[in-house]
């Protein structure tokens, strides 16, 4: 059920990085066809494994399963810009993001 996820995201991320998968399993430090044989479904990574690909690509294992990259990135972009607002600050934040929903609609 999750291999076609894994190795479709994991292909997705590794080429918006601009690496070959061959490049990829050297620099994880695996045998040259590991990534090639995850992203065609014919192996699947340990846990280990999988932590060190998503360092490697620079993402969190949530972001790496998340289905809508740039609104998720998106998001944790404007959730670090609001930290650190005082609270009457978050709530004109939250009322913008309201008007905002309503203008969707």
């Amino acid at each position: 059920m999750y291999e076609k996820l894994i190795a479709t995201r994991l292909a997705q991320l590794r080429t918006e990085k601009g690496v070959s998968a061959r490049e990829m399993s050297l620099d994880i430090g695996q045998n040259p066809s590991y990534i090639n044989r995850i992203e065609n479904g014919n192996s699947m990574p340990s846990m280990q494994g999988f932590l060190y690909i998503c360092e490697y690509l620079g993402v969190t294992p949530s972001e790496f399963f998340a289905s809508d990259t740039a609104s998720s990135s998106a998001a944790l972009l404007l959730a670090k810009e609001l930290e650190g607002l005082k609270p009457e600050q978050m709530e004109i934040v939250r009322g913008i993001i309201a008007d905002l929903k309503k203008l969707r609609k």
